[in-house]
């Protein structure tokens, strides 16, 4: 399987470590009455089947974060994004809302 990291090109699988699900949304909060949401946040995480946004780290070559949108039962990889641009993109959501 090959990323094509925005950075250095098509790379194969192995220069890169699998992060997991970057769907859930941070909570804003550290107050104690956020711990539950904190709890799901870090801990509880679907296993998906198909279509799925995941959390790569580009550790054997430029060591950039990235968003692979990609398919967990065939690997077809549909886009690769910096995630440094995803968390932009959700920060104006947040803020139009």
């Amino acid at each position: 399987m090959l990323i094509n990291c925005p950075y250095c090109g098509p790379r194969p699988v192995e220069e890169f470590t699998v992060k997991g699900d970057a769907s859930p949304e941070r909570p804003r909060s550290n107050e104690p009455s956020t711990m539950d949401d904190w709890y799901a946040y870090v801990f509880l995480r679907d296993n998906v089947k198909g279509r799925t946004k995941e959390f790569w780290h580009h550790s054997g070559g430029c060591r950039s974060w990235l968003v692979v949108e990609r398919d967990t039962l065939t690997h077809e990889v549909y886009s690769v994004t910096p995630a440094r641009d995803v968390a932009r993109k959700q920060k104006r959501a947040r803020r139009a809302k």
